[in-house]
């Protein structure tokens, strides 16, 4: 897989209706608003867009697409998902009549990493990727969600192809670290497979924004989820905030250069420019070992379980 920045930026909230950002978020963008992020992230180097199908139901895919065909082909890279539970049954190859979909609206004739988005069932829609990887469609493959054991198989039914799990993109952040005490990132370390952070900030718990007495937006998903515990975060979020202080960063900063500092990749959502211009400078911030152990130690102590209603244990 090609060189890729430090971090990757996430259009999640890009998209409308059903599992788009103005259900999650609470988000309401325009087209000018998400071409002025996408412009200053691309003069800010990071040309590393990830999305999926099922965001906002092919329209994050739609929006992302309009911007990339402004730019010389080859100059985005492209980050989409194959959801199994979305898939065309009636179809004679389901992931790839969903990656023409996926290729359609990006405009785009391949994407540089391709996932599985869960593992609703390893055996059956792994191998339906070597194909697509042969054509050329598919630069490398990715697997979400996955389980230690699930992503080693994916890895060996790949592997039996000539190919390899390139890339593992699960929820990662100071709040919910089972994919390192599962053993996930020691496997990517040691199998050269880049781990994917998504849900770094936690939906925006973790930006320093939030507190009790200034909740996240009412009437979200995110809202629902995170409001009852930002009294448990206030240790841990101004203690990001005076770390991130010495540095003339915030908060947010702080917890997107832990993650780069565990040695992922974090997927920062962009909806704002500054969300663009802070991951750039979260991944030049430098955090010691005592900032971190005094991070990870906050953060146990809050008690906080944010394991969304999607995810299996990672063990």
């Amino acid at each position: 897989m090609q060189k890729l920045p430090k971090t990757a930026l996430g259009t999640w909230s890009w998209g409308t209706s059903f599992a788009g950002g103005d259900a999650v978020f609470g988000n309401n963008l325009t087209e000018a608003q998400i071409k002025e992020v996408f412009d200053t992230a691309m003069l800010e180097g990071l040309n590393l867009w990830d999305t999926a199908a099922v965001y906002g139901m092919g329209s994050s895919e739609t929006e992302l697409g309009k911007l990339v065909r402004k730019y010389p082909q080859g100059s985005v890279l492209l980050s989409t998902k194959f959801t199994p539970q979305t898939a065309d049954e009636s179809a004679a190859d389901p992931v790839a009549a969903m990656l023409e979909g996926s290729l359609q609206r990006l405009g785009a004739d391949a994407v540089d990493i391709y996932w599985i988005h869960n593992a609703h069932d390893v055996e059956r829609w792994t191998p339906m990727l070597v194909p697509l990887l042969q054509s050329g469609k598919v630069k490398a493959v990715g697997v979400s969600n996955h389980n230690l054991a699930q992503i080693k198989r994916a890895n060996e039914i790949l592997g039996g192809a000539g190919f390899k799990v390139e890339a593992v993109q699960n929820h990662y952040s100071l709040l919910y670290r089972e994919s390192e005490k599962a053993g996930i990132l020691d496997y990517c370390k040691a199998n050269g497979i880049t781990f994917f952070a998504y849900m770094v900030l936690e939906q925006g718990a973790l930006s320093g924004k939030y507190n009790p007495q200034n909740p996240l937006p009412q009437g979200s998903q995110r809202a629902e989820t995170y409001n009852k515990m930002l009294p448990q975060l206030q240790k841990l979020t101004d203690a990001m905030a005076e770390i991130g202080a010495a540095q003339n960063a915030g908060a947010a900063q702080v917890a997107v250069a832990w993650a780069v500092a565990k040695g992922t990749l974090p997927i920062i959502g962009a909806t704002k420019t500054r969300h663009v211009t802070d991951a750039a400078k979260a991944a030049r911030l430098v955090l010691s070992a005592d900032d971190i152990a005094r991070l990870e130690k906050l953060a146990d102590e809050t008690g906080a379980d944010t394991r969304g209603e999607w995810e299996n244990p990672m063990a």
